[in-house]
């Protein structure tokens, strides 16, 4: 964590990630895509998602998720930041000279060694089937269908913990508190990802949001009646509401949006505890 000397009103209490970890190197050219920004607008130019718009401009890094080169040993050869997600990410190059990105776990240095096989020894980083993994294991990047590649514990800090081994299931502790069933046939990384310090972040000042593309938020309560449902009254009034609703006047808090008869509600063992 990076903490700043209150120099201005803005830096007072602004803290930063500390990128002291991480390799000073560029991405490495054949890795990286142009990434092209919307601000939040359709094909027709109108908006269809607020408050986005401006940011630096960024390349998009190709994260190798499946991480599906089997049973071929790969160096570490840097760590690096994304603009694209919270996590670091490591470029690795294989024994046969191939170089890929991946989510980079906590603790993983350059010139470490890792592998993907269902024979690899349980060490941070290294990637095989839930079937091979110990109860108790925390890992990340899991398959929610075998082959898909990861798709679960993708985030900073985040880790899925392997609760119960169970007729070809794997049950996982997601960090919502939610235990999904998942097939023992998927693959996952072992360990915690980088980055853990990034949700207790202080931006500090507004500049830092439009650095990120995020533009400011106008609360409802202060726009005209035509505008938000919370809107107009004198002065700072209630909304007037049973409850919050959002701007097209659809309940805001407490509804259920999940379907009922979604298909993967099977998989659920215990729903998240609020």
């Amino acid at each position: 964590m990076k903490i700043y000397n209150p120099t201005t009103n803005a830096r007072r209490n602004m803290t930063g990630v500390d990128y002291g970890v991480l390799s000073k190197v560029r991405p490495t050219k054949s890795l990286v895509r142009p990434l092209k920004k919307t601000g939040g607008r359709n094909s027709q130019g109108r908006i269809t998602s607020r408050h986005r718009g401006g940011g630096n401009k960024r390349l998009y890094r190709m994260i190798d998720f499946g991480e599906n080169k089997r049973d071929v040993k790969a160096k570490v050869l840097t760590l690096e930041y994304d603009p694209n997600r919270t996590a670091f990410i490591a470029l690795i190059q294989y024994a046969d000279n191939e170089k890929r990105y991946i989510l980079a776990p906590f603790d993983l240095k350059v010139g470490d060694e890792i592998i993907f096989s269902e024979s690899a020894p349980l060490k941070i980083g290294n990637r095989l089937p839930l079937t091979k993994i110990p109860v108790g294991t925390f890992v990340y990047n899991v398959e929610l269908v075998a082959g898909n590649g990861g798709q679960l514990g993708r985030s900073a800090g985040s880790s899925l913990q392997v609760m119960a081994q169970e007729g070809g299931w794997t049950h996982l502790l997601l960090p919502s508190s939610e235990i999904r069933r998942v097939s023992g046939d998927s693959w996952a990384s072992l360990g915690t990802l980088s980055n853990p310090e990034w949700n207790i972040i202080n931006w500090g000042k507004a500049g830092k949001s439009r650095w990120k593309g995020i533009r400011p938020h106008v609360r409802g309560s202060v726009m005209n009646p035509r505008d938000h449902p919370h809107g107009g009254g004198e002065g700072k009034t209630t909304i007037g509401l049973k409850g919050p609703k959002t701007p097209w006047g659809k309940p805001a808090r407490g509804v259920k949006t999940r379907k009922r008869k979604k298909s993967s509600n099977k998989f659920i063992m215990r729903r998240r505890i609020k």
